[in-house]
């Protein structure tokens, strides 16, 4: 299963609006002196008051799933009172109370149960929904038959499993009403693992990341929220919104009609809707945006304090390296100048760890490169020291990870939720085993290498990676052909040809000799001398990619794997990729839930456009014709062209044989081909 680029950038955005959503990370520190009256703009006080929301539907979905209707019932009335109008819900939340008195076993709660039937129960029966009166009847049942009799006929009503499913359809009705759905992030990965699993199991294609997702996306679902009898009659729905529906989440047509009537006719509330009803287990998704957060350099991941980092780098370092040591505590208070004047930005000497010159000493020690016969790696290793003390500016700029606290009371959140510190005993949860057994500060290089390349400033990086381990580029030659071919590009795009053509012969050439492989490359790369200085860019590995790259490549050096969140997201892109090769259309949903900027790979260098890996360029599903065609599909993902001439079908052709025969599009699409495009013939075919 082939790897796409992905557009680490957006992922990360996603991951970021997912942790604040939560509330995941810490506010920011208040030292920084922020504006007396801060304005609150209207996407945080929207983002707050979701939050509350999922808390408040968390709270009531936990209260009955513990059996305690009426602490349900009280916050539905106090937060949500409108929703105590629908006669149906009320209806359903009595029966429930009514279970649980009786499942207490007492003689007081046996009246508290009669009771509740004679003046609750009852009165609703007559009119909650026309099935009501004889769900009751069946109800009064249980008072004769033992809840553990598993014989019985209201064995249904004394399972769990019960409060399971009333829990769930509330949370989705109140999710609706209350428009609380989940972060974007998790919506996403969501449905990009039903779409990976839906592949694999069509294709027969073992899942590499199968491990994961079966823990993570959960096969239990919410129960769909049905509306109430009035709705149905809503005029009917476009039959390529059922289509799209149904196949996005897997719903039978008749599903798919539900959940639009519910979400009354808008296709994307329907289909959030669905997404929500999906369980994912937080526990789980918590800890994989942790390692995430921790290996992007999103958030602090292991610290290390000053005076402990200086008594041990005293000690790790030996007596040849005194030297060393020594320039980088003379200078350790100029070090922003220092990196500044050195070429580095300021923002990639902030990033840099404390023990980031106990690593370089380190190296040092292990290739005996302090001594005076290579004086300019010594002095190398010795720039890097100096710039360690920065690291603490760094590390304040970072967020730091609160973790999970929802088991707030949903009446006190507004007044905690942003005042939470440190020392209030929040909950953390563990980096994953390669996270906590790595040495921060080589972690910490891999960071500034990372930022550095995605900056565009390849041979700083080259000198820098050369200095920590001359071993690497030997290892890894075509991110060395990548990081030279940026050179080459900017001394081209520069019109400085003469150093341009040194670095060709001096790096690329060579490079290509041993590996045939990059011969193509270096034609197309050297091709840009005969092209405009401001087109010479757009040859060029885009930077993210190549800096993500880089990263990973580093860390497997260093020994830190890539965080498990990019696999599961590199795999489920790819498949997304096939799985909508096979149905011949665009999928309607990506761009809500921005799968398309996931895969959208644009690397801007010195402000001009650089080369765009645009995802493949499918037809769309949406418009009104659809190329046919009995070829396979071309391997750069465009829609299939015929050898000899193009069948074109209608695209309500399609729908049509979709709907009549329940078939999934690419399967429609096949059988109209065979019948030149005439779904009658089709339908007329299959029924003769």
């Amino acid at each position: 299963m082939d790897s796409i680029p992905v557009n680490w950038d957006a992922l990360d955005s996603l991951v970021i609006d997912f942790a604040k959503s939560e509330r995941l990370l810490f506010p920011d520190d208040l030292s920084s002196s922020p504006p007396a009256s801060p304005p609150v703009s209207p996407s945080s006080s929207s983002s707050s008051s979701s939050y509350r929301s999922r808390l408040l539907i968390r709270q009531i979905r936990r209260s009955v799933e513990a059996g305690d209707v009426d602490a349900a019932i009280h916050q539905l009335r106090l937060h949500v009172p409108a929703l105590l109008d629908d006669r149906r819900i009320v209806f359903w939340l009595q029966k429930q109370k009514f279970i649980e008195l009786l499942r207490r076993g007492t003689e007081r709660d046996r009246d508290l149960a009669i009771e509740c039937l004679r003046v609750a129960l009852a009165p609703r029966a007559l009119d909650a929904y026309p099935e009501a009166y004889e769900e009751f009847k069946h109800l009064l049942l249980a008072l004769v038959f033992d809840k553990d009799d598993q014989s019985s006929p209201v064995a249904h009503e004394w399972s769990e499993r019960k409060r399971l499913d009333l829990a769930g359809l509330l949370s989705s009705i109140l999710r609706a009403h209350l428009h609380a759905y989940d972060p974007l992030f998790s919506m996403t990965l969501r449905y990009l693992i039903s779409v990976h699993k839906v592949f694999c199991c069509c294709q027969g294609v073992s899942s590499p990341i199968s491990d994961l997702t079966e823990r993570l996306l959960l096969e239990d679902k919410d129960p769909q929220a049905t509306p109430q009898e009035t709705v149905y009659e809503a005029p009917p729905f476009d039959e390529v919104d059922i289509q799209a529906l149904a196949h996005a989440v897997e719903l039978t047509r008749q599903g798919a009609i539900d959940s639009l009537r519910f979400a009354k006719g808008d296709l994307f509330q329907a289909f959030q809707n669905e997404l929500c009803r999906m369980k994912l287990d937080l526990s789980i998704l918590d800890k994989l945006v942790h390692e995430y957060c921790v290996y992007r350099g999103i958030v602090d991941g292991v610290s290390h304090s000053l005076p402990d980092f200086e008594h041990n780098s005293s000690r790790d370092c030996s007596s040849s390296n005194i030297e060393c040591m020594s320039s980088k505590l003379s200078d350790g208070e100029t070090s922003v100048n220092n990196a500044d004047a050195e070429g580095v930005p300021e923002s990639y000497a902030d990033s840099t760890n404390i023990g980031e010159s106990r690593f370089a000493c380190e190296m040092i020690d292990n290739h005996e490169n302090c001594s005076t016969s290579e004086v300019n790696h010594q002095e190398t290793c010795c720039r890097r020291s100096r710039r360690s003390r920065n690291y603490a500016i760094g590390q304040r700029r970072r967020k730091r990870w609160r973790g999970r606290v929802d088991d707030l009371e949903y009446a006190a959140v507004d007044c905690v939720e942003d005042t939470v510190q440190d020392d209030q005993g929040s909950k953390k949860l563990p980096l994953s085993e390669n996270m906590n057994h790595v040495d921060n500060h080589k972690y910490e290089v891999i960071l500034e290498m990372r930022e550095l390349a995605s900056k565009g400033m390849a041979a700083k990086v080259v000198e820098e990676i050369n200095a920590i381990d001359p071993d690497f580029f030997i290892q890894n030659h075509n991110l060395l052909f990548q990081l030279k071919q940026i050179e080459f590009l900017s001394l081209v795009n520069s019109g400085d040809h003469a150093k341009a053509l040194v670095v060709a012969r001096s790096h690329l050439a060579p490079l290509a000799a041993k590996n045939q492989d990059l011969m193509k490359p270096l034609k197309e790369t050297l091709a840009c001398l005969l092209k405009p200085c401001q087109d010479a860019l757009t040859k060029g590995t885009p930077l993210p990619i190549l800096a993500s790259s880089l990263q990973v490549a580093m860390g497997w050096k260093l020994g830190i794997e890539e965080p498990q969140l990019m696999k599961i997201v590199r795999a489920t892109l790819q498949t997304h990729n096939e799985w909508f090769k096979l149905q011949m259309c665009k999928d309607r949903f990506e761009q809500l839930l921005k799968i398309d900027q996931l895969k959208e790979v644009d690397s801007p260098l010195h402000s001009i456009p650089a080369a765009k890996a645009s995802p493949d360029n499918y037809t769309n599903g949406s418009s009104q014709m659809t190329i046919c065609s009995s070829s396979k599909i071309n391997e750069d993902g465009s829609s299939p062209q015929a050898s000899s001439a193009e069948n074109i079908c209608d695209e309500s052709a399609i729908i049509k044989v979709m709907e009549f025969l329940a078939l999934p599009r690419a399967d429609a699409i096949h059988l109209l081909m065979q019948y030149n495009g005439n779904a009658d013939s089709v339908i007329q075919q299959i029924f003769s």
